[in-house]
């Protein structure tokens, strides 16, 4: 397994400058800001749950590491927008839309003194994470490229199963979790806590592949949190019935690689509040220490 490091200046920020999830003052905090699969969902029937794709961010000694960047990224963003020479670190899981999508909306891009490290691998086209953000902005698709972001972009292409290391106390961890979508994992660790994130668990696709399974195992293995996804696959409503099938993966997953806490993301389009809410009574009387994922979602990560 190979690794690389990423070498850069401590950045120190007054508590006036202070996001809300810095005001959490925990040195390992997570926050939730898109929750959604496939495509935003904004309506009356989302508002509890919310309705913006994919974003997580992990604020980790000092460090601000973003995964993902669907539509919740622009919400991100905007609570940065007080910030001085803002340092980040985005990690993509993969170049889909719903991945992407939030990234030229990204206030803090558009900011000279600030510096973006930007992580991701091959796209199941061969493009790169580069390649991928730079050709969403090209007309006719948005009416601006992606030159025109005047924060410092480093981009760093990795392979699955390299190490980062991010000013050697915070080790993020990769792995291939899902062959069909070219999908990465990540585990996040510092000092004695990790965090996990797998947000392409597949049920069928990769259930005969040796080395994604352990991969998977590898990421999750007594980690303080879990962030992972329901294994759908078609777009249509679930059932009652179809609860097993949907949720068994993730809960199966936290159970045999002991995880303190799980947190089920990525929701459907079509699963409303209400379908939400019996989903929730349902999971956790097989995990207890289970939840879903609602935008705002801020969780401190500790041996509590």
């Amino acid at each position: 397994m190979s690794n690389f490091e990423i070498s850069h200046p401590q950045i120190h920020l007054n508590q006036a400058e202070a996001s809300p999830l810095e005001s959490q003052m925990g040195n390992f905090t997570v926050q939730i800001w898109g929750v959604r699969g496939l495509i935003a969902t904004p309506s009356s029937d989302t508002r509890r749950y919310g309705g913006n794709t994919t974003c997580v961010e992990m604020f980790v000694a000092g460090k601000r590491l973003i995964f993902d960047g669907g539509t919740g990224l622009r919400n991100l963003g905007k609570s940065l927008r007080n910030h001085n020479k803002l340092e980040a670190h985005l990690f993509f899981t993969n170049s889909q839309s719903n991945r992407i999508q939030g990234f030229p909306f990204f206030a803090p891009a558009f900011i000279p003194e600030n510096h973006l490290y930007i992580y991701g691998t091959a796209a199941s086209n061969s493009a790169s994470i580069k390649q991928c953000l730079y050709d969403q902005m090209l007309q006719p698709h948005f009416p601006y490229p992606l030159q025109v972001m005047q924060s410092e972009l480093k981009f760093n292409h990795f392979n699955p199963g390299q190490v980062i290391n991010i000013n050697d106390d915070v080790i993020v961890t990769t792995a291939l979790i899902n062959q069909n979508q070219k999908s990465i994992g990540y585990r996040v660790n510092w000092q004695d806590y990790s965090v996990a994130y797998l947000t392409d668990l597949s049920k069928e696709s990769d259930a005969h592949s040796e080395s994604i399974a352990k991969g998977i195992l590898e990421l999750t293995q007594g980690v303080d949190l879990l962030i992972s996804n329901a294994t759908y696959i078609e777009l249509t409503p679930r059932k009652d019935k179809d609860f097993d099938f949907h949720w068994e993966t993730a809960l199966n997953l936290a159970n045999n690689s002991g995880v303190k806490k799980l947190v089920l993301s990525q929701h459907h389009p079509d699963d409303d509040d209400d379908f939400l809410d019996d989903v929730q009574v349902k999971i956790q009387s097989v995990f207890a220490k289970a939840e879903l994922a609602h935008e705002g979602l801020i969780i401190k990560i500790d041996k509590g």
